[in-house]
C-alpha cells in the first residue's frame, strides 16, 4: 500500500467492511439461492465466485457489474480484442454475463474472452483470481465501488482505473457530506477516466488522480442491423398510421406514472413497454392488463426472428418481454421514452435511441445521466418532464428535433473509444 492509502478512517471503515462480508455469508448464500429460483444463472459457476478459474494470465480485465455497464464496454472491449488483448469479464448479475456471452460468443469460443462472476469481497477470493489471470491492469466500468477489490488490486500491484466514469452530483454531494470514506476509497483507483470536464473536476475535488477526460463510450457502441431492420419492418406491420412511442428500461416505482400518461393518450399512440429487468416482464403485463389497457408480448405477436405471426393486433401496449433486443423496440418509435427518471435512482442513458435519430424524453430526475443529458437538453434532441402533466404534454407535441439534428449531437459526442485506448497506453506507460 502507498503512503496515505488507506486512510486511518477508511481502515476502520474496511475493518467493518470486511467482518460484515465475514458474518454475512450465510445470507449471500440464501440471496443467491432466492435470486436463482428465478434465474438459475445465479446458481451456477459458484467457484467462480471464489475466485477459482483456468488460468488465463495477462488478461485485460473489465469489470461491468450489470447489462447496461457491459453495454458500455462493448466497443472497448472490440478495441482491446482488435489489438490482440485476451480480456477477462466480471460481471454480478446474470444479464451482464448473458450479454457478454452472446455479444463475444466468437471471442469465447477462441479462447480470446473469458466472462466470469466477480468474486465475493475477501481478500483470499481476489488473490485467487489475481493468481489466475495476472491483469495487466483492470477498468471498472462507471462507477462502481467495491472496497476489497480496490484494496486488493493495490495490494497485488494490478493498475485499476474507473472507466467511463461519472460522479452523479447526488453521489457527489452525499459522499462531501455524509460519507468520505467513499471518497477516500476512490483514491486506491489507479486513475479515472471520466465522460466530460464537470466529471474531471469533481473526482479532482475529493483528490482522484490522474485523470484524463474520454467522453462517453455508449456514443461509439455497433448498432446491430437485423434488429434495426427488423423494427422498420415491424413498424409497417403493427403501427402503420398511429405515432409509435416506446418506453425503454421502465424500473419498478414509475409504472403508476407511464400508465397514466398511456391511458391520457389511449387509442392515438401504440406505446411499447419495455422493463428492465426480466423478472418483471410478467408482472408488467399483468399490470398493465388490469388498468384496462389492449396488451399483447412480444413473444406473441412477433417470433424468434422477429418476424410478425398473424395478423397485426390491435392494441394499446406492446410490451418487450425479451432481452437484447432494445434497438428493436427502438427501432419502432417515432420518439422514446427512457425510465429510470421517474424515481430517486435516476433516468438510464438515452444514447441508443439518439443513435437512431429518436428524441427523446427523460424524468425529472437525471443526476444519474448528468452527461449526456444535459448537453441533449440543450442541443433540443431531449425533453426533460418534471410531472405528468408535462409527460402527457410531450407525448402529444409534434416532433421537433429533425434527425440531421440528432445526427450532428450524436458525432459531436462520438470518439471515446479512440480517447480511451490512448489514455490508457499513457497511465499504464508510467
Amino acid at each position: 500500500m502507498s503512503a496515505g492509502f488507506p486512510t486511518p478512517r477508511l481502515r476502520r471503515m474496511l475493518m467493518l467492511y470486511r467482518l460484515a462480508w465475514i458474518l454475512g455469508l450465510p445470507l449471500i448464500w440464501v440471496y443467491l439461492r432466492r435470486r436463482a429460483t428465478k434465474d438459475p444463472l445465479y446458481g451456477q459457476h459458484l467457484r467462480e465466485r471464489f475466485g477459482r478459474h483456468q488460468p488465463m494470465p495477462g488478461a485485460v480485465w473489465v469489470h461491468a457489474v450489470s447489462l447496461g455497464e457491459l453495454r458500455s464496454a462493448v466497443p472497448l472491449i472490440r478495441a482491446l480484442l482488435s489489438r490482440g488483448e485476451r480480456v477477462v469479464t466480471t460481471h454480478f448479475t446474470p444479464a451482464g454475463r448473458r450479454e457478454a456471452e452472446k455479444v463475444f460468443a466468437d471471442e469465447i469460443a477462441a479462447g480470446r474472452l473469458r466472462p466470469v462472476w466477480v468474486p465475493f469481497e475477501y481478500r483470499w477470493t481476489f488473490a485467487n483470481f489475481f493468481r489466475a489471470f495476472r491483469p495487466k491492469y483492470g477498468l471498472v466500468m462507471e462507477v462502481e465501488i467495491w472496497p476489497v477489490m480496490i484494496v486488493e488490486s493495490r495490494r497485488a500491484g494490478v493498475p485499476l482505473f474507473m472507466c467511463n466514469a461519472q460522479y452523479p452530483s447526488k453521489s457527489y454531494d452525499r459522499d462531501r457530506q455524509k460519507a468520505p470514506a467513499r471518497a477516500d476509497l476512490m483514491r486506491g483507483f489507479a486513475g479515472a477516466l471520466v465522460k466530460s470536464d464537470l466529471q474531471r473536476d469533481r473526482f479532482a475535488s475529493v483528490g482522484v488522480a490522474p485523470i484524463e477526460v474520454t467522453g462517453e463510450l455508449r456514443f461509439d457502441q455497433p448498432i446491430p442491423p437485423h434488429l434495426t431492420a427488423a423494427g422498420i419492418a415491424a413498424r409497417d406491420w403493427i403501427a402503420p398510421h398511429r405515432p409509435v412511442i416506446t418506453l425503454a428500461s421502465v424500473v419498478e416505482g414509475e409504472d403508476e406514472t407511464y400508465i397514466a400518461a398511456i391511458k391520457a393518450d389511449q387509442g392515438r399512440s401504440l406505446f411499447i413497454y419495455v422493463p428492465r429487468a426480466p423478472e418483471r416482464f410478467s408482472d408488467t403485463t399483468q399490470m398493465l392488463r388490469s388498468a384496462g389497457l389492449r396488451v399483447a408480448e412480444r413473444t406473441e405477436v412477433f417470433d424468434a426472428d422477429l418476424m410478425p405471426q398473424g395478423a397485426a393486433p390491435d392494441i394499446d401496449v406492446l410490451v418487450g418481454n425479451s432481452m437484447g433486443e432494445m434497438y428493436f423496440y427502438l427501432s419502432l418509435a417515432d420518439r422514446a421514452i427512457v425510465g429510470g427518471g421517474f424515481t430517486p435512482h435516476g433516468a438510464h442513458n438515452v444514447i441508443e435511441p439518439l443513435a437512431l435519430k429518436k428524441p427523446v424524453i427523460v424524468g425529472p430526475e437525471i443526476h444519474t445521466i448528468e452527461y449526456p443529458a444535459v448537453e441533449a437538453i440543450a442541443a433540443g434532441v431531449c425533453t426533460h418532464v418534471t410531472s405528468l402533466a408535462e409527460l402527457s404534454e410531450a407525448i402529444r407535441a409534434d416532433v421537433t428535433a429533425s434527425p440531421e439534428q440528432i445526427d450532428a449531437f450524436f458525432h459531436a459526442h462520438a470518439g471515446a473509444v479512440h480517447r480511451t485506448l490512448d489514455a490508457i497506453d499513457r497511465l499504464t506507460t508510467r
